[in-house]
């Protein structure tokens, strides 16, 4: 996998002890992969339990993706920018249905996981989330390992869903329980959190593929740095590609900055524009365009274009900080 150099403040892969952390229900269960399982049930031909070594000894897949939290779902259009690109293994959640084996009436497929607690009013829930039975078999990765490790408790081990097109609430962590249905299932994850109207749009949809979004990881935000000429850069993400970025320092018009093409897998991609910053405050925007066409917008939305703070030094050296 290419990563960047590990001494720079934008690795190409994220750390896993920089990842985030998200938990809707209280401390995260500790399971024990000895007597841990996965169900597949509902409308299957053959109902299963999966132990872990079952797991292990189905076909693996290998892939790197972006990781995105949506953000706070009673504040759905609040920007949180907790974003990370991982390498992730585990087994194709197609492969674990064509063991069991679909009836025709099956539509959608509803992931839960062993957490439980309260949230926003309502007790006695369990993590849960639906997706299109489609859409479920060809994007989604029930993973067991993060970055070459397995995964931590607090990241969803010993299996987790991984959504690699749409935002982490759909990756379910600590996966336990898989259900095929005809219908979407009526739940504080499902129907009444974790949706919004889009844009143009009069009906909310589910939360669900990511939003074209770009974020500015050089220079630091709110730390001084030697005025002159400067890279700005930083790394662009979407559902699909990202197709151009664009830079606007102060008041000057948005620039063209150089983008990386997206590999065969959804991971984000590196941005970067050569400025010469004159000395005093700046205020450095970054905008993405993706393949379908969506734009970040100025302000108002979750997605809305980062910006960060600097100031630019005569007399400081390249490598001070």
């Amino acid at each position: 996998m290419i990563r960047t150099d590990p001494r720079t403040p934008d690795l190409f892969i994220t750390p896993v002890d920089e990842v985030f952390i998200r938990n809707h229900l209280g401390p995260h269960p500790r399971l024990d992969p000895e007597t841990w399982s996965l169900t597949v049930e509902g409308l299957v031909e053959r109902p299963l339990r999966l132990d872990f070594p079952a797991i292990q000894g189905l076909p693996q897949v290998h892939f790197t993706a972006v990781h995105e939290c949506f953000g706070n779902p009673l504040r759905p259009h609040v920007p949180t920018r907790a974003v990370t690109n991982l390498e992730w293994a585990g087994i194709p959640l197609a492969a674990v249905l064509e063991l069991a084996g679909l009836r025709p009436q099956a539509q959608h497929v509803w992931l839960e996981g062993a957490d439980s607690g309260d949230f926003a009013g309502e007790s006695g829930l369990n993590y849960l989330k639906d997706l299109p039975l489609d859409q479920a078999s060809a994007d989604v990765v029930l993973a067991h390992t993060m970055n070459g490790e397995p995964l931590r408790p607090d990241h969803g081990y010993p299996l987790r869903a991984v959504a690699p097109r749409m935002f982490g609430t759909n990756s379910v962590k600590w996966l336990s329980r898989i259900v095929l249905a005809a219908d979407r299932p009526d739940h504080l994850f499902t129907t009444r959190l974790y949706t919004r109207v889009l844009p143009g749009e009069s009906q909310a949809r589910p939360v669900r593929e990511k939003d074209v979004s770009s974020k500015l990881l050089t220079p630091d935000d709110g730390r001084p740095i030697p005025a002159g000429s400067r890279e700005l850069a930083g790394y662009a993400w979407s559902s699909t590609e990202v197709t151009s970025v664009e830079i606007a320092v102060d008041d000057a018009d948005w620039q063209p900055a150089v983008l990386d093409r997206r590999g065969p897998d959804l991971a984000w991609q590196r941005f970067r524009l050569r400025y010469d910053l004159a000395p005093g405050p700046h205020r450095i925007r970054c905008r993405a365009t993706d393949s379908a066409g969506r734009v970040q917008p100025l302000t108002g939305d979750r997605n809305a274009v980062h910006e960060i703070h600097v100031v630019a030094e005569t007399g400081m050296r390249p490598a001070e900080r």
